[in-house]
């Protein structure tokens, strides 16, 4: 551990000094030796697969799950962030306190960068590409579910590294998966810049509390979608299937469903219908309600428990409950949101005005999917994490999240 720290420091100061178009460069090589190397990673992801049956959900073998469309999803991310502007080196202010002293605010790059990641092995291609780009070297730490996976990308993404003339030290990915390993770089302040912990609550808890280097807390979701008593029902049922459905093992999948109490008898039989009863038709797995008890006065379903409307699910499980109007929803999100993304389904500007402002979270929906929360839906390329804290960085981190900046005075002799 303490070898690979050392390397990554002596990198970063030769990862921050390559120009764009070395960069851009080494991004393309990478990428294209992620295609190249589509067997070996596949090969390594089946025996991931392997050990991880029947010792954790099916749900989550889907995070951990590559495909050659993935691979290829991955390397395209790769190219999205190269062909992104440089966030290195702009001016991003200047004044002129006195005559002729000129000071500059140019944004440069943090570092080292840590990323501490569960068991999603494409996260590996993403930071990489994002540290990259941004001029910073990274150390990866993934859960040892996907590690052998997890190693096959990184050996592919150094290949292209040393094949643009980068140093492989740019990307380092660290192969003891015990908590020992992860406490080294929680405490290493002399060589890690920047911590970024991405999973669940567990690891961000940790990370925020041990951590003795800069941590940013990336999100678990409780995310929210509020029927407003005007909803278009079509609409809205379009939004939570897609929100809580498409891929629920993700933080950005809807955990929480609330109602107006106005429309509650004629939304919650469709819901079920198209949640429960249509799916389970169709040999999909059934979302589990667990209502409220307004909710369950009208349509069959679990009785919801003192901590559902606090839990992120990750699976096919969605808290239900009713709401009496836009206050009542913005001060249930207010005590149970994570302030990752919360969305409203209106036809009313006036409640999506209320909600918008009303709602802190990262980010807030007026009648759309609470799944956009992700840096290659907002442009951004991908993104290193969804960050639900409000200093430094907030929402996806990209390119521009990815650097910090320093002052550059111009003088002509000037004196205080």
């Amino acid at each position: 551990m303490i070898q690979m720290l050392q390397a990554a420091k002596a990198a970063k100061g030769r990862v921050a000094a390559l120009n764009t178009l070395q960069k851009n460069q080494a991004l393309l090589a990478m990428a294209d030796a992620l295609l190249a190397q589509a067997p070996e990673i596949l090969a390594a992801n089946e025996a991931d697969l392997a050990a991880a049956r029947g010792t954790v959900p099916d749900v989550m073998l889907d995070r951990l799950l590559l495909t050659e469309g993935r691979i290829a999803d991955m390397a395209e991310g790769i190219r999205q962030v190269a062909a992104l502007p440089d966030p290195v080196g702009c001016q991003l202010q200047e004044t002129e306190p006195r005559p002729g002293l000129h000071v500059q605010k140019i944004s440069v790059p943090i570092g080292v960068i840590a990323i501490i990641y569960e068991s999603r092995p494409n996260v590996t291609a993403d930071a990489a590409a994002l540290c990259l780009k941004s001029g910073n070297a990274c150390i990866l730490r993934c859960g040892k579910e996907a590690l052998r996976s997890a190693s096959a990308i990184t050996a592919a993404l150094k290949a292209g590294l040393v094949q643009a003339g980068v140093t492989a030290d740019a990307v380092n990915l660290v192969q003891d998966g015990s908590r020992e390993s992860a406490r080294v770089l929680m405490t290493s302040p002399e060589y890690v810049d920047l911590l970024i912990p991405r999973g669940g609550a567990g690891l961000i808890r940790s990370c925020v509390e041990n951590a003795t280097v800069p941590c940013i807390a990336t999100g678990t979701g409780i995310c929210h979608v509020y029927v407003e008593k005007t909803a278009n029902p079509e609409m809205a049922l379009r939004i939570v299937e897609n929100a809580k459905t498409s891929r629920p093992s993700v933080c950005n999948a809807e955990e929480v469903l609330l109602v107006d109490r106005a429309i509650a008898a004629d939304f919650l039989p469709r819901l079920k219908a198209l949640l429960v009863d249509e799916r389970a038709a169709a040999g999909k797995p059934p979302v589990e309600l667990r209502l409220d008890e307004t909710a369950q006065q009208i349509i069959p379903g679990t009785p919801a428990g003192p901590d559902d409307f606090d839990t992120e699910f990750l699976d096919y499980i969605l808290a239900v409950k009713c709401v009496d109007g836009v206050e009542d929803a913005i001060a249930h999100i207010a005590a149970h949101s994570t302030g990752h993304s919360d969305a409203i389904v209106t036809m009313d500007p006036m409640a999506a005005a209320r909600f918008s402002q009303g709602v802190d979270s990262a980010a807030v929906y007026v009648n759309a999917s609470t799944r956009f929360t992700d840096g290659g839906e907002f442009g951004l390329g991908c993104e290193i994490g969804i960050s639900t804290q409000r200093l430094h960085a907030r929402g996806p981190m990209g390119l521009r999240e990815m650097t910090t900046y320093k002052y550059l005075v111009i003088g002509s002799g000037h004196v205080r």
